[in-house]
């Protein structure tokens, strides 16, 4: 490796921070540190009970913070999470509604609101949400949602051993190594650079996302194939992908260390708030399939930690659900900054801080535009809604998956038609029908909501530049 450096729906109203609470924020500017995986299972850390994955950074992090064992990826794809994440509002009304369409600017982001408020902003890594081609650059502006500081960034690949990005001119950069690596260190620099002043800064890592094989070899033989344990609902996973898969996780953590380090070098771990999380999961075999897309806790679940010493509790196991949605208006008011009443996420700030106030009965789950791999298993737009218990998804038309994932973890039995949970199923679609109503989701076809968003031309394009024009 290279490496230079080494109702059912609770009040949304979360109520004011308390004055002890406040306390914490005023007189500090905290630095915000976003680490961002792509496609990391919110189980495959050892810090959420997945023993076999080598993570001691990232349990460092949860040691020394709150890890969230609900995190959930409201659109468990690509593009629609980060857009979600960024601006705390769902694709309906974000308009980023499928992969390789472009988020529409002109919204207040958790980057530009922080920016009007002298925050240095910076994006490093994969971005997927500037529309297509994938190797588009993406100019200095509006299109950069409010990373106006530094920008080292390709809106897609994952060609981890061709590292390449742009940065403020058309001239693509390419640099020889891990691409982990090689975006650690513009993160290193951009942090020295920046010591001084208040910064958001989001490393944005394409691993554990497929080719998994692409890991180097001082990752890779960590694990021995032959001594992976596949969970009893995937028992057809490849070992040596798995293996590979949990290489490429080990390669986060390391790189995160040298994150750590260098935040304790300058004296800056102790106004800094790290957060760990991911755009989705990956099924990984798990029921046999693959991918994402999909209302299985393999897809959806994401990990998450936040850590901030003397702010965020240590050593805290909470098990608030946590919807991507929810991100950014927490992140604004763990800083004492308001949100803009647009943000359909909840500020859990005060549920975090002090392990009180109302928090989600349910997050709801989606899949808008099925696209791409979705139509390999159903091609059929769903929604749902995950409770700390129960997972429930449906199609317009029929019910889909019920899961009780208190007394099935693996999901391997599904209730959706079992009369013994007609009264739990039922209690979940009055969770769902409030969800639709309050996010103005009419459960459309996906061509018929792509219509009514004036997106059809834009989706015509991306079919016709991935798949000669052919929509599912």
């Amino acid at each position: 490796m290279i490496s230079k450096h080494r109702t059912l729906i609770a009040d949304a109203d979360m109520g004011a921070i308390s004055e002890n609470q406040l306390a914490r924020v005023e007189g500090k500017k905290w630095n915000i540190l976003f680490l961002y995986a792509d496609q990391h299972r919110g189980m495959d850390m050892g810090c959420a009970g997945n023993g076999q994955v080598m993570t001691p950074t990232f349990d460092r992090l949860a040691r020394e913070g709150t890890f969230f064992a609900n995190g959930v990826a409201n659109c468990p794809v690509c593009t629609p999470s980060r857009a979600i994440l960024l601006t705390g509002k769902y694709p309906l009304t974000n308009r980023a509604v499928v992969n390789d369409l472009p988020l529409p600017t002109g919204q207040d982001t958790l980057a530009s609101l922080l920016r009007a408020q002298g925050y240095r902003t910076g994006y490093i890594g994969k971005w997927h949400l500037d529309g297509i081609p994938r190797s588009k650059f993406t100019p200095p502006g509006p299109r950069r949602q409010g990373f106006d500081d530094f920008w080292a960034a390709y809106n897609c690949s994952h060609a981890y051993f061709d590292p390449k990005y742009y940065l403020d001119a058309p001239e693509l950069v390419r640099r020889p190594g891990y691409e982990p690596d090689i975006q650690t260190d513009l993160a290193i620099d951009f942090i020295k650079k920046y010591k001084e002043e208040p910064f958001f800064l989001m490393l944005s890592w394409g691993p554990p996302h497929a080719p998994y094989e692409l890991v180097p070899e001082s990752y890779r033989t960590m694990y021995d194939p032959r001594e992976i344990q596949l969970p009893r609902n995937a028992i057809n996973a490849p070992q040596r992908t798995v293996a590979d898969y949990y290489a490429a996780i080990s390669a986060l953590d390391h790189n995160a260390g040298w994150l750590l380090q260098t935040l304790d070098e300058l004296g800056l771990r102790e106004n800094t708030l790290i957060v760990y999380t991911a755009d989705h999961g990956d099924m990984l075999w798990s029921h046999d399939r693959v991918k994402k897309q999909q209302p299985w806790e393999e897809s959806i679940r994401v990990p998450l930690i936040l850590s901030a010493p003397g702010l965020i509790p240590a050593g805290e196991r909470c098990d608030a659900l946590v919807g991507t949605a929810d991100m950014a208006p927490t992140l604004l008011g763990l800083l004492g900054v308001p949100a803009p009443s647009v943000m359909q996420g909840w500020n859990l700030s005060q549920r975090i801080l002090a392990g009180e106030g109302k928090e989600h009965n349910s997050v709801p789950i989606m899949d808008i535009v099925p696209s791409d791999q979705a139509n390999i298993w159903h091609g059929r737009e769903w929604r749902g809604v995950r409770t700390k218990r129960y997972t429930y998804a449906r199609w317009k038309d029929l019910g889909w998956v019920l899961y009780d994932n208190q007394e099935d973890p693996y999901q391997t039995i599904n209730r959706i038609k079992d009369p013994d949970f007609a009264a739990v199923r039922q209690e979940l679609e009055n969770e769902l029908q409030q969800w639709l109503d309050k996010l103005g989701d009419r459960f459309l076809p996906a061509q018929e909501q792509l219509q009514e968003l004036g997106l059809s031309q834009l989706f015509q394009e991306r079919q016709e530049h991935f798949h000669s024009g052919k929509n599912w």
